[in-house]
């Protein structure tokens, strides 16, 4: 599993937006590998913010 999946489950087990320090407290990943992992993320629509700084997967 790599560190996209790893962030996008965290993110659907935690089942509330979360930050990426969030993140990086839950899987111990280093923060630069979590931005990176955002920025794939939201390149490929999967997840949303619904508030500032804070990130959760994308209901489909």
């Amino acid at each position: 599993m790599g560190t996209k999946e790893k962030v996008l489950q965290a993110m659907i087990e935690a089942g509330k937006p979360l930050s990426a320090g969030d993140v990086e407290k839950i899987i111990g990943i280093d923060r630069k590998e979590i931005d990176q992992a955002f920025k794939e993320l939201k390149k490929d629509e999967a997840i949303a913010s619904p508030v500032r700084c804070k990130w959760e997967p994308v209901k489909k």
